[in-house]
């Protein structure tokens, strides 16, 4: 039996695939997260074999939480299921050990498809996002998104930055100093070209890290 935990911040959508998943053989929904954080602690208390999680989420999002999840117990698959499909999002997540990644559009086998294919110890990215990525490394030839230019911790500052995360709130939740918040912050905004939280907002917006309503 494939025990799998459930991370997203939006309970309907975590309801329907517990319902997608748990009608069928061998696999079972063992727990629920709305947050990076929750889905750490479920992690710590019980390990399951399979994470699916979302990136975009309140506090320390789907990068940092799949990194924190990995330290704690190596052995278990995280898949992304995400909206977000464009880079720096997929190699993002890999690079922080996820083994999978699907958009939120999937058909139901296909996700199925994919937890079975962790299981087996194989790597899995829907045929979107792998084409995604081979045109990204293309285009990055030339330049690329400005997104590229960001380290994981960047994009994880940027993120919680647009959430209307304080300084403060940043540091508590990355376990870092305010300072060293604050200079990423500094980082991010002559990298982007931005100059303050609401420009670096809209830029979020422009590019898809961030939706109205999301």
């Amino acid at each position: 039996m494939t025990r799998i935990l459930l991370v997203d911040d939006h309970s309907l959508f975590r309801s329907g695939l517990r319902s997608i998943l748990e009608n069928r053989e061998g696999m079972e929904v063992v727990g629920e997260a709305d947050t990076g954080e929750a889905a750490v602690e479920r992690v710590r208390s019980s390990p399951p074999d399979v994470v699916l999680m979302d990136i975009h989420m309140p506090g320390i999002g789907g990068i940092e939480a799949t990194r924190r999840v990995l330290r704690i117990a190596p052995q278990v698959k995280v898949i992304a299921l995400t909206a977000l499909d464009d880079e720096p999002f997929p190699n993002q997540l890999l690079d922080a050990g996820a083994v999978g990644y699907l958009t939120k559009g999937c058909p139901a086998g296909e996700l199925v498809e994919a937890i079975e294919a962790v299981m087996r110890g194989e790597h899995y990215l829907s045929a979107d996002v792998a084409r995604k990525l081979s045109l990204s490394a293309l285009a990055n030839k030339g330049g690329g998104s400005p997104l590229a230019r960001l380290s994981p911790r960047e994009m994880q500052v940027m993120m919680m930055i647009t959430q209307g995360k304080s300084t403060q709130e940043i540091s508590d939740a990355l376990f870092l100093s305010p300072k060293t918040v604050s200079t990423y912050r500094a980082r991010l905004f002559e990298k982007l070209e931005v100059g303050n939280d609401v420009e670096l907002t809209h830029f979020a917006l422009r590019h898809g890290v961030i939706q109205l309503g999301g």
